[in-house]
């Protein structure tokens, strides 16, 4: 059986995540009360629907969801076979998105009016469940085409009993990956920006790639980093860990950067371990 749970933040993605995975066979439940998770799991383990079913659970349940972390801790109890999706995003996105659809967010009621405060509420409600998240999946810098290949390559290439870990190159400019677990800084490295012939093109074309390494500190950092994560990962699968999020950050997240996570994503390789390559901001305008 393979049960995905999502949860997050309203208006952070969870609609999306659901439409990527019903293309790919998912049998999806949305909005589902808290205290009906663990009769739905129990009514579909022997069915066609139990063997992919993803199952949203929110704030949008109100004074219900008090209830998640105990339906939770109960399916573990049961040792039912589940991961636990959180689908974040920042308080500022998030407010511009409901500003944009001008929906209603759903802790707004006569008593409570303000967009801010209602983020604010559900922020609290929803601390602890990301604390308890296999997967999170930040959406605040994603588009929409970004965010769902996210989720399909989390359930296509990496199967939900192993790690996956995340290599992520991004612009400092930009903002830093609130997912991150690990940041590594490469601006201190020249910067193919300058140089007239490589401006426009990105870590991807291997013009760029050679330059980033054809300088002695470019190459010692690679070989250092690649070393201590060789190190680190095995530490943190022992510690059970399902995610891991590294970031790699140049100043606008098309050369440097990328060129890194290229290089470090042929150099790891560990036993059941799915290792994806985001590259955030490699279709910004600069």
């Amino acid at each position: 059986m393979s049960l995905l749970i999502i949860t997050g933040m309203s208006g952070a993605g969870k609609s999306r995540a659901i439409d990527a995975l019903e293309d790919i066979g998912f049998y999806c439940i949305d909005n589902l009360p808290p205290q009906f998770l663990s009769p739905i799991t129990t009514l579909s383990k022997d069915t066609a629907i139990g063997k992919n079913l993803a199952i949203v659970i929110d704030s949008r349940s109100k004074d219900m969801f008090a209830q998640f972390e105990n339906e939770i801790h109960h399916l573990k109890r049961e040792h039912v076979d589940f991961k636990l999706i959180f689908i974040d995003c920042s308080d500022e996105e998030l407010l511009n998105r409901y500003k944009e659809t001008r929906r209603k967010h759903p802790l707004m009621d006569k008593k409570e009016v303000s967009i801010e405060n209602a983020i604010l509420k559900e922020r609290k409600m929803m601390n602890s469940v990301r604390d308890d998240a296999d997967y999170l999946i930040d959406t605040t810098f994603t588009t929409a085409q970004q965010f769902r290949q996210m989720i399909l390559d989390m359930i296509q290439d990496a199967p939900l009993s192993r790690m996956q870990i995340k290599l992520i190159s991004f612009g400092y400019k930009y903002g830093i990956p609130t997912d991150a677990d690990i940041l590594f800084d490469v601006r201190c490295l020249p910067n193919p920006f300058y140089i007239p012939e490589l401006k426009h093109k990105t870590g991807l074309d291997q013009e760029v790639y050679d330059y980033v390494f054809s300088f002695d500190e470019a190459r010692k950092i690679a070989i250092q980093l690649t070393e201590l994560l060789k190190t680190a990962i095995p530490m943190y699968l022992e510690e059970g860990k399902t995610q891991l999020v590294i970031g790699l950050g140049c100043t606008g997240g098309k050369h440097r950067s990328i060129s890194f996570v290229r290089y470090l994503s042929e150099h790891l390789s560990f036993p059941d371990v799915s290792i994806l390559t985001i590259h955030r901001d490699i279709d910004r305008k600069n």
